[in-house]
Parts: structure tokens; sequence; C-alpha cells
């Protein structure tokens, strides 16, 4: 098991007002697995990702990722654990715009590590997701799709033990879509990558070895 949260519950306050987003999600995710999580808007799916990604934390329940216990932790445990163990895709790509490839990759390895990494890795990485000759370009002489496989090059470049995509393909057409879903699938399929995905699209999510629907704050 790889990660486990147990009767998790996430209650945000607006002024006086309590508003639950998550009401008790036990979940278990055994490592290599490839999961979607599915639901409506505002079934509390971002939030759930969120506090699996030691972003939030829960309003109770317990959270353990490779053994480690987030709810047990205080914030700079829970920062280093995230620095350690997570990789993060998101809907937008969050590259900086001044740094090339290359240079992405290199600060989250020294943000990592605290060195710069190897240039040789972050070759073998941007060759595998079909970017070797894009190393010195920056993200506005990428397209969408390149961007977005540069975004999922820094989550994977420090071998974290889950990587966690929150609409991954969203901004994406159908083209660059497909070629994202297949370097997620490849990544799970040739190097045993567990990897936890949100979307809404339910052809992404037949990409997955398994799909988890939400409602209500709830899994169903």
């Amino acid at each position: 098991m790889i990660l486990q949260t147990v009767d998790l519950t996430k209650i945000y306050k607006i002024g006086k007002v309590e508003v639950p987003a998550l009401r008790g999600v036990s979940l278990n995710i055994e490592q290599g697995e490839f999961v979607a999580i599915m639901g409506p808007s505002g079934c509390g799916k971002s939030t759930l990702l969120h506090l699996l990604g030691g972003l939030l934390s829960p309003t109770t329940g317990k959270i353990i990722i490779a053994d480690e216990d987030l709810s047990k932790v205080s914030d700079a445990q829970r920062t280093d654990i995230r620095r350690r163990k997570i990789g993060f895709v998101f809907q937008r790509f969050n590259l900086f715009p001044t740094l090339t490839a290359d240079g992405n990759l290199r600060l989250a390895e020294r943000i990592h590590s605290g060195n710069g990494g190897s240039a040789e890795n972050r070759r073998e990485v941007l060759r595998l997701l079909q970017l070797e000759n894009k190393m010195n370009h920056k993200p506005l002489e990428l397209s969408g799709g390149e961007q977005q496989r540069v975004a999922l090059a820094r989550a994977v470049i420090n071998n974290p033990a889950i990587i966690l995509a929150d609409e991954p393909t969203g901004n994406l057409d159908t083209e660059n879509s497909k070629i994202v879903l297949d370097m997620f699938r490849e990544l799970n399929e040739r190097l045993g990558q567990t990897i936890i995905m949100i979307t809404h699209n339910p052809e992404a999510a037949q990409n997955c070895n398994r799909i988890i629907q939400m409602r209500d704050g709830l899994i169903v």
C-alpha cells in the first residue's frame, strides 16, 4: 500500500458558516496503480488531491503515504514529505517563464536535493517525453502540449513515490491530450509509477487501471 486515507474530512469555514468538502473518505491505493478520480464539480475531487499532496491539512482523519502519517507531522515535515515523495501535474502548467525546459527541471532537482542534479538524467526524462530537442526552449517557445509534457517531466524528475495530476489534459486539444495520456500510461506500465489523476473526461479515465467516483464529498 503506497497511500491510505482513513475517514478523511475537510470543512471550510466561510465566516461563521461551515462548508463540508469531504465527509469521511477512506481510500487505499497500491503501489503501481494508475487511478482516475471522477465526479461532478464541487464533489471534493480537488480538495482530496490537495490533501493527498500535503497542500492542505485535513479537519479530521488520516493520510498515510509510504508509511508516513501526514496527520502527525509538523508543517515543515509535511513540506519535506511532499518534496521527497510527491510529483504534481496541474491543468495550468505553472512553468517558470524565464527558464528553459532544462532550467525548469534543474530547479525542481535543486528544490528536491539542494543541488543541480544530473544533466544526463534530465535529458533522459525529456527524451522519454519526446522533448529532447526542446531542452533549451522557454515555455513561450513551446506549444501547450509541449508545456504540459515539460510539467510532467518536472513532476517525475526526482522519481517521486506518487504523481498527483489535476485535470492534466483540461487545456489541451485531442492530439496533445493523447500524447500526455500515453506518457502517463508508459510511466505507469514501464516504470511502475503510481499515478492519481483527477479528470472530467471519461476517455482519459479509460487509460487508468481503476476509476473512483465521488459525489457530495464521498466516494460512491
